[in-house]
């Protein structure tokens, strides 16, 4: 298969796409239909990585900066996080799901940041909604576009008491990202519990961190 873009480089799109929701405001985001929302948020944050050298080149911490910002007001990472660590999620204290979330966000982040610098002259198609005026979970999908094939990159999204959208899973070449981090968690809690968990997360991100310097 001879696409243009690896899974790794689409999976940092979409992450980052998910994050470029905190650019719509709560008016507007309530106003528009779940693919134009998508269709809109997808075309700002290719503007964002086209534009800014930093973001380009995958600057760790400006992107780090940038999901701080954006991505936790709207993205529901509480429901993404949740689901890739499955059942083990309500085995978890409250304390141990708030460093679940912070080492998942941290290691998201880590691990596509560099593939943003892949990104050129993309440019993203919404394929027609197929979902009910009154649907409140909604799979929108798209492919990007540009030398060689389209990929598929698909968003489940969730609409809010308030009437926004929010992003809590991606699907990228085939490849649903919480499902695909739900195996590995699985794996880590049978062996070692949550706590275990939580620490191969920890030691995953402190040697993304030594590779990216």
């Amino acid at each position: 298969m001879n696409h243009f873009l690896s899974r790794r480089t689409l999976t940092a799109w979409a992450f980052c796409a998910a994050c470029a929701l905190g650019m719509a405001s709560a008016v507007s985001a309530a106003e528009e239909p779940a693919d134009v929302f998508i269709k809109r948020v997808s075309s700002d944050i290719l503007d964002a990585i086209k534009s800014d050298k930093s973001i380009h080149n995958g600057d760790v911490n400006k992107i780090i900066v940038l999901v701080d910002q954006r991505v936790m007001p709207n993205v529901n990472f509480l429901r993404m996080t949740a689901s890739a660590v499955g059942p083990g999620w309500r085995q978890a204290t409250p304390e141990q799901q708030k460093r679940l979330q912070d080492e998942f966000k941290i290691l998201l982040v880590r691990t596509y940041s560099g593939a943003l610098g892949q990104v050129s002259d993309q440019t993203i198609a919404v394929k027609p909604l197929r979902a009910a005026a009154d649907d409140k979970e909604v799979l929108v999908r798209t492919e990007v576009r540009g030398k060689g094939d389209p990929i598929q990159l698909d968003y489940r999204v969730e609409k809010t008491a308030d009437g926004a959208w929010k992003v809590y899973n991606m699907n990228v070449m085939g490849i649903w990202l919480v499902e695909n981090y739900k195996t590995q968690f699985a794996q880590e809690i049978n062996a070692k519990g949550v706590d275990g968990l939580i620490a191969s997360l920890a030691d995953r991100n402190k040697t993304n961190a030594r590779a990216s310097k």
